[in-house]
């Protein structure tokens, strides 16, 4: 079975948009995790994500590991954006459509070719 940071790590990299937040897509566990999920969503990209209200390791480990203390938190092709107030702020700016679209455009690529 896999170690917590492991898990973390293989979760970042099978997935070129990936979401930690409170709850599911569908029902939010909080106000912050709900914009994040509306912002992303608005991209037109599918994301995946984890529920860190049902996975307590995942919960404990992933701010130390991510150096980022709160939920949630936007992993775009390896890389951490960041959480709410930055996801939001940059889909105002156009900033989050380009970035998402780019990461989709790449991972279909590196697809193709593997």
């Amino acid at each position: 079975m896999l170690k917590t940071i492991e898990k973390i790590q293989q979760q970042i990299t099978e997935n070129p948009i990936l979401l930690y937040m409170k709850g599911s897509p569908k029902l939010p566990g909080c106000g912050f995790s709900a914009q994040a999920v509306q912002v992303l969503s608005a991209c037109g990209e599918r994301f995946a994500y984890v529920d860190v209200l049902t996975n307590p390791n995942i919960r404990a480990e992933l701010p130390t590991f991510a150096h980022w203390p709160t939920f949630p938190q936007l992993w775009v092709r390896g890389e951490l954006i960041g959480g709410c107030d930055i996801i939001v702020d940059m889909y105002h700016r156009g900033e989050l459509l380009t970035l998402i679209k780019e990461a989709i455009v790449k991972y279909n690529s590196q697809e193709n070719h593997s």
